[in-house]
């Protein structure tokens, strides 16, 4: 309950009337300093507003307005670029990469695409990741020349657009193809066939298996088929994982990793300098 105001025995100041279990509050006024400073800000933010477009839709009186100095840079980068862009748009992917202005502007075009657009699949650089192909290497699911990388970033692999590259591997176990046994041997061939274990009776009797039933695709040696996108599987360069559990499920369920088609997304010269920057990344032959 508020009480009388009186003079505080210690201060001299008056209280306010308010006590709380014996403390009384003291009436002490802000610097006149202060109040002074506060009034001038406010002051100085209402003339910030009529000279600055504060307020949505209103401008300021100067007419300047960040977005404005914004749009103006990016209009003289445009510019800029327009040349070295309908160069690119007009030049086939061949002489783009012969010409070292044409290649030197794709490829850091191609970069900062590549960042924006692939790189939280494929990793930094191209490295790569489970379930995601390496860009760095010579390994190419689907060939590595230019025409082969421009067909696949245009229409990707496995979508809905109508040129998407299309392959599937049969699912050699859920579909009741092959016994558990025989997908385990068949492993133990794929492995040994790569290097990453040794020949043993096992393997000996998965290359039977593999000769029926993979060999059509993987090719004899296991070097793979570009055409089908069918991995090479005689090296040590493993999309889904390289250890025995994880060829054991390739084999039993398949894989169908998809990538999405760019074409639309992105407009053709855009497309033609992030397939020169794919190139230089792993080696494109």
């Amino acid at each position: 309950m508020p009480t009388k105001i009186e003079k505080d025995d210690i201060t001299g100041r008056d209280t306010t009337g308010h006590e709380w279990d014996g403390i009384k509050e003291l009436n002490t006024p802000l610097p006149k300093w202060w109040v002074n400073v506060f009034w001038v800000t406010v002051l100085w933010a209402v003339g910030y507003m009529i000279v600055y477009p504060s307020l949505p839709h209103v401008g300021g009186i100067w007419g300047y307005w960040s977005r404005g100095e914004l749009n103006e840079s990016l209009e003289e980068q445009r510019a800029q670029r327009a040349g070295f862009v309908g160069r690119i748009e007009k030049a086939s992917l061949t002489e783009i990469r012969r010409n070292d202005e044409l290649r030197n502007f794709a490829f850091a075009g191609g970069r900062q695409v590549f960042a924006d657009n692939c790189a939280p699949c494929h990793g930094s650089g191209g490295a790569g990741t489970r379930g995601y192909p390496s860009l760095a290497d010579d390994d190419w699911l689907w060939g590595g020349t230019l025409e082969q990388i421009h067909q696949t970033i245009r229409h990707g692999v496995r979508n809905a657009d109508g040129d998407s590259r299309v392959s599937q591997m049969p699912r050699f176990g859920a579909d009741g193809v092959l016994k558990p046994a025989e997908i385990s041997d068949t492993a133990d061939f794929v492995l040994a066939m790569s290097g990453a274990q040794p020949a043993s009776p096992a393997s000996q009797r998965g290359e039977a298996l593999y000769k029926e039933h993979c060999i059509a695709c993987h090719g004899e040696k296991g070097e793979g088929n570009q055409e089908l996108g069918a991995p090479r599987l005689n090296d040590g360069i493993w999309l889904y994982g390289g250890d025995r559990a994880s060829v054991v499920q390739s084999i039993a369920n398949a894989r169908a990793g998809s990538m999405p088609a760019w074409e639309g997304r992105l407009d053709a010269a855009t497309i033609k300098m992030l397939t020169v920057y794919v190139h230089a990344l792993g080696g494109g032959k």
